[in-house]
């Protein structure tokens, strides 16, 4: 079924919003990056806001773009070369790109249930709420607590009154909070200028040991996050839209495969991403261009001090946003909470991914042992019961 470009891509306030909706995950991500690994930094935010201009305009839905969670965490640590990370992107999208193309990943898909989908969507959601609530909230002292909370206040008042642009005014009282008690850190006077995207050249090794140290913690998290738990999203919120797991895995493989050749990072598509982009106000793809433009727009005009930059942005805002889009989460498991069965796997799955570590790998495959030792046991006490009535109506 084909939508005409109206519907896939809408400019309004709404959207407006919604592109404001993963900015608390991307940003501190994409910074960390850029510092640990001396990326440059025009280059990846010009290629960072690209992928997702491509994934708005091909989805027609808010399906955004994000760094791979487990390679920035690893890059962040420490020891990684931007070489290596370019490396590691390619041999991310050729793997993807082998699962989707021989439809391992369809088959993967079909023996996962819906349960353990939804105790992903839940654990990444916890994770998220904790992560902003540890890290981000509490940053900037009592000022800060007190900015998140009138921040926090604003948005349930705004969604309890149906207000699909929640996200700007939030971010319009940061931006007033950081030049107002943040003036000292005033603007370098060379960040402002325009800047070209540079290169880096990466080699056979750089992919193989990308491939051992990135690429191997990667796929697990993606698989559960990136393509299974994004596709349901896609079919919970846009049912007409028909997106394909297979679909997903094609664009992962692509933005990755692309991205490393022209000096971006390594990304994905995510769940997370899309709940924040649409309860902040996005329904099309217009949330994702929006937000795409304007990376593209920094990356050029000021992307040589983008650490100095994102420092004057209050972390504890980010925060609001990040908590938001983790509760928005959580709330995909209402519709297993009538089946106890269903509601204990979806919660071991959650458990194991918030607190182990290769969690969302340890509890996807747990989950899917439990939910076929569980229909197993299904299977086997009718067969059971039919046998001693046969045998009993015998004598």
């Amino acid at each position: 079924m084909r939508f005409k470009l109206a519907t896939r891509i809408q400019i309004n306030r709404a959207e407006l919003s919604g592109a404001f909706g993963d900015i608390g995950t991307d940003l501190p991500l994409l910074t960390g990056m850029i510092l640990a690994a001396g990326l440059h930094p025009v280059t990846v935010l010009v290629v960072f806001g690209l992928a997702q201009i491509g994934s708005a305009l091909f989805y027609g839905i808010p399906m955004p773009v994000q760094p791979l969670k487990a390679v920035a965490a690893l890059v962040i640590a420490g020891g990684i070369t931007a070489s290596q990370l370019q490396g590691a992107g390619l041999s991310i999208g050729l793997i993807m790109l082998l699962l989707t193309a021989t439809g391992l990943l369809d088959r993967l898909r079909a023996i996962i249930p819906k349960s353990v989908i939804r105790g992903i969507q839940l654990g990444l959601g916890v994770k998220l709420f904790l992560l902003a609530c540890s890290r981000y909230i509490p940053s900037d002292g009592l000022a800060g607590l007190m900015l998140a909370g009138a921040c926090g206040l604003l948005i349930l008042l705004l969604l309890k009154r149906r207000v699909r642009a929640p996200a700007i005014p939030v971010v319009g009282i940061g931006l007033a909070y950081a030049f107002l008690l943040n003036s000292g850190a005033a603007i370098p006077p060379r960040v402002l200028g325009l800047s070209w995207p540079g290169f880096v050249n990466f080699t056979t090794a750089d992919m193989v040991t990308g491939a051992i140290l990135l690429a191997l913690p990667q796929i697990p998290l993606s698989l559960g996050n990136s393509l299974f738990s994004t596709h349901q999203m896609a079919s919970d919120l846009f049912p007409a839209r028909r997106v394909s797991v297979r679909t997903i895995g094609y664009t992962y493989s692509v933005l990755n495969i692309l991205s490393s050749l022209i000096g971006g990072i390594p990304v994905c598509h995510g769940s997370g991403g899309m709940a924040g982009h649409y309860v902040f106000g996005g329904r099309s793809g217009g949330s994702v261009l929006i937000y795409g433009v304007a990376l593209v727009s920094c990356g050029l005009f000021f992307g040589s001090g983008l650490g100095r930059m994102v420092l004057l942005f209050p972390l504890p805002v980010l925060g609001v946003l990040l908590a938001t889009e983790g509760i928005a989460l959580t709330r995909f498991v209402r519709d297993v909470i009538p089946n106890r069965q269903h509601l204990t796997i979806a919660v071991s799955t959650a458990v194991c991914a918030v607190l182990l570590p290769y969690g969302f790998l340890i509890g996807m495959v747990v989950g899917t042992l439990m939910a076929r030792i569980s229909s197993c046991r299904g299977c086997v006490l009718p067969i059971a019961t039919t046998t001693l009535a046969r045998e009993s109506a015998d004598v």
